[in-house]
């Protein structure tokens, strides 16, 4: 080999691997988005080490991610739970979830090909046949659709800046999710679609006022739900 292509390879950078904190870290993030944790559950270290088939050790590293990025909250005794749900925070959410999502749906109206309609228009319908397919209570399975919906509008925004914002407000709204999914599983009412079909035609009219009330609709009804079951003092769900 040359001199110089040695010099190439000595000057390449080693090639990095996912270690196990990482998976184990992605796992619990994931099920946090799609509401997998009720509010107020308490993760300890060695059930979900068992539950994962992993050591203690990227368990807690893990947490320790989650709870500095306000998804879980340490507790006096030293374990972690999961964030109780209250009107301040619902509130909180809902016009964060607003503020930074409305401001994606807007970078994005202009930029969605027909590519990007024919992917949303199937994940709804994906959606759709689930719920006949499995009935109401699979709100673990339509929460995945709902993000891949709701992410496939903000990634065609082009914002590397707002994207991890998005991202840290829905891990942080998990459990309000899966609060709402029960309710709704009890009161039945509008389709899971329902605002995402709105929501698809406002962006291919490029209406922007259109897109914004579909989705204010959209991530509006989850919160109304839920505050709809908090008790005049405030009380947790």
């Amino acid at each position: 080999m040359s001199e110089t292509a040695n010099s190439r390879v000595v000057s390449l950078a080693p090639v990095g691997r996912e270690t196990v904190q990482d998976r184990v870290y992605a796992q619990l993030r994931q099920t946090l988005i799609i509401g997998g944790f009720e509010a107020g559950d308490a993760l300890r270290i060695v059930d979900l080490a068992e539950r994962l088939q992993t050591s203690t050790m990227p368990v807690r590293e893990a947490l320790g991610r989650l709870v500095s990025e306000k998804a879980l909250e340490a507790m006096p005794n030293r374990t972690v739970r999961v964030p109780l749900i209250t009107r301040q925070r619902l509130d909180d959410l809902e016009r964060a979830r607003l503020l930074i999502e409305g401001r994606l749906v807007e970078l994005a109206i202009s930029r969605l090909t027909q590519e990007d309609f024919a992917a949303l228009r199937q994940i709804n319908r994906d959606c759709d046949q689930a719920f006949e397919t499995h009935g109401q209570d699979i709100g673990p399975v339509t929460s995945q659709y709902n993000q891949r919906f709701h992410f496939h509008i903000y990634q065609a925004a082009g914002s590397q800046v707002l994207i991890p914002i998005v991202e840290s407000l829905w891990l942080q709204s998990g459990p309000v999710v899966r609060a709402a999914a029960q309710i709704h599983d009890e009161q039945g009412g509008l389709a899971a679609t329902h605002h995402h079909w709105a929501l698809i035609d406002a962006l291919a009219r490029q209406d922007q006022q259109a897109c914004l009330r579909a989705l204010s609709d959209d991530i509006g009804r989850s919160f109304d739900l839920v505050r709809s079951r908090l008790g005049a003092d405030d009380a947790a769900v």
